[in-house]
Order: C-alpha cells, then structure tokens, then sequence
C-alpha cells in the first residue's frame, strides 16, 4: 500500500522565500532523494548575494567541524571552526547542513549551537548576524538512513518539499538551465517519470523511486540533468554506449522510450532552414518529433531570430504554440527580448484565453 502523507508541502520557490524572510530560524528541509534539496542554497546565494557553504554532512568527521586548540597566553583550550562553514570572516554566509539527519552522532552534536536562538555558534566563533543556516533531509519512508532526536526537532521548522511535477521542473528548471531539448520534451510527454511515490496511484510506477521495491536507477530531476549531459554529448559515443548510460542513469524503461525521442532527430528540419523560410519549411511528424522540435527551438532561440521562429511555429498547434511561448514568457533572461518583439506580443493577446 502506498505511504500517503497529508503534510502540508511547498515548492523550491517557496521554501527560498520562507528561509529568506526568517535568517534567524533554522528551516529543516526535507523531502524524498533527488529532488533538488541541495539547489536551493545556490537559488539563496542567487537571490541575496552572500557567499554559500556548502556542507556535506554525511562525509564529516569531528575533526572536520571544529578541533581543540591551546591558547597559551590565557592557559585555556578553544574551538576553531573548519574553515569550509566561511565564519572565520565574520561577514553573512549561506550555510546549507546537507544531509544532517545522516551525519554521524558526534558531527550533529558539535553543529547543534548552530541552531540556538541565543548566541548561535560553531566552535567559539559566533554566527555573524545575517546569516542563513538551513537543513536538508529525506523522509522517514525514504528508508535510507535519516534519524533525528526530539530535543533537535523543536529547534527546528521542518518543511517537506515537495517532488516537482513535469511542468513547474519544465518551466521552473530544465528550460531556464538549458538542459536538453530532447529530454524536455520527453518529460513533456511522460509526466510521470516526475510523479512521487508518496502520491496516491503511484504503485505501478516503474520510472520513480520506491523504497517499498527493490530498483536500480529512477527518474528524478537529479538523474534528468545528468541524463540531459549524456544525450547532449551522444556524438561523442556509439549508440550501445549512449544506451547503456541512459540506463545506468535513469532506468532500462526509460532510457528505452528516451531513444525514441532521439530517433526523432532526423525528422527535423534544419534550424537555418526555419529561419530562412518560416513559411516553408517542413514540419515532423508525430507528437513526439514536435515536442523535440519546439523544446529545441526554445533553446535557440534569440533577439534576431525570434519573429521567424513564431511565424514558423504558427503552422503547428495551437497547443505547441502555448508551450513554446508561454516557456519563453518564463524564462528569466530571453522573457526580455521576447516581450519587446511586436509578434510576440500580437501572439499574447491574440491567445490572452489560453494562456
């Protein structure tokens, strides 16, 4: 039976929102293997502009958070801070604690005054005022080893995130970072692979993690991007190579249905011919081709060449024409020219009901 849980969840934009409003409270993000946990604190240094420290917990010794040193002028012993946790400069940091609840005892022990509402500290150095100290961790379900104690808990606001589905890892992720169009497009039409277990009907899901079945490789949006650089760089390759690490990375079922899509790559048209001859040029067949054909389009997209693309892609579905146009009103840096085109614009308005 599947574990559904009714906590309430929120998304990679609004946990950075949440840590971003509240630098005095220790946030414990938790949620299920590869959903991108460890990219909010790049999402933070973004948005705020102070250095990150990342820091893998996990791998940790003692010796690796702070070490005893003599002060002999004083006759006393301190604590230094390593100097991975950036407080040796006394100015804000971003501190993400990956994977804490897999650390080992002592590690959490030594990190705790981390999270004290009163005099945060690492070692004998002070947490310098501004600074934002969050947590990572998967679920309990997950099975893969997290545990925490109860006197940590209420030091601590615990907030589940939530797997992104299809379309805000599409829109929010995969098209921003320029990640491959002919995964993007796969994804577009396989929105399960981006399901979570945790959901209701998920069982028979053979493409996500499940720690209730024994599994090799999964889709998550972690396994995508490094499956997103393998197919990018499949000239480099022989085709039984390019198979075997799509399997290794994101499964047999979904590295087999992947080939397709890159099959599909020689039904599309040259990209100078689009731009040459908008009303020309041919257009692929099948739903499949089309999704690599506008995926890849966004990612070429520019200032000079939007107009002929959008006429070109006025010839297809209007539901293609939503996807492509709607991605590209998203996107943090090509929205800037794109809502300056006047066809562009004429398309907003001439779609305003469907958008």
């Amino acid at each position: 039976m599947t574990n559904i849980h009714m906590t309430q969840k929120v998304n990679h934009d609004q946990a950075v929102d949440l840590i971003m409003a509240n630098p005095t409270i220790r946030f414990f993000v938790q949620g299920e293997p590869g959903i991108g946990k460890s990219y909010l604190i790049k999402e933070l240094g973004r948005r705020l502009g102070l250095p990150t420290a990342y820091i893998d917990m996990p791998n940790l010794d003692l010796g690796d958070v702070a070490m005893p040193v003599i002060d002999h002028e004083h006759k006393v012993t301190r604590y230094y801070p390593n100097a991975r946790f950036q407080l040796h400069e006394g100015k804000p940091v971003i501190i993400m604690l990956d994977e804490w609840t897999k650390a080992m005892t002592p590690v959490k022990n030594m990190t705790h005054p981390m999270f004290e509402v009163d005099n945060p500290r690492l070692g004998d150095l002070p947490i310098p005022e501004g600074s934002y100290i969050f947590l990572t961790g998967n679920l309990e379900s997950d099975g893969v080893g997290d545990s925490m104690q109860a006197h940590t808990k209420q030091r601590l606001t615990r907030i589940e995130l939530m797997k992104p589905d299809a379309e805000y890892w599409i829109e929010n992720y995969a098209v921003p970072n320029n990640l491959c169009p002919i995964v993007i497009a796969w994804v577009d039409r396989h929105p399960h692979c981006l399901a979570s277990y945790t959901d209701e009907g998920q069982d028979g899901n053979e493409l996500i993690f499940n720690p209730n079945v024994p599994q090799g490789a999964v889709c998550s949006p972690r396994t995508l991007e490094k499956v997103s650089t393998i197919v990018s760089n499949r000239d480099k390759y022989d085709s039984d190579s390019l198979m075997a690490a799509m399997q290794g990375t994101v499964g047999a079922s979904a590295a087999e249905s992947l080939a397709s899509y890159i099959r599909h790559q020689a039904d599309m048209p040259k990209f100078q011919s689009i731009i040459d001859s908008p009303n020309t040029a041919r257009i692929p067949d099948g739903e499949g081709a089309i999704a690599v054909l506008c995926y890849g389009l966004l990612e070429k997209v520019d200032n000079n060449n939007l107009t002929q693309i959008l006429t070109y892609l006025e010839r297809i579905d209007l539901e293609w024409q939503c996807i492509f146009c709607i991605n590209l009103a998203r996107h943090k840096t090509k929205s800037q020219f794109a809502f300056a085109n006047a066809k562009f614009a004429s398309w907003c308005a001439a779609n305003q009901d469907v958008l």
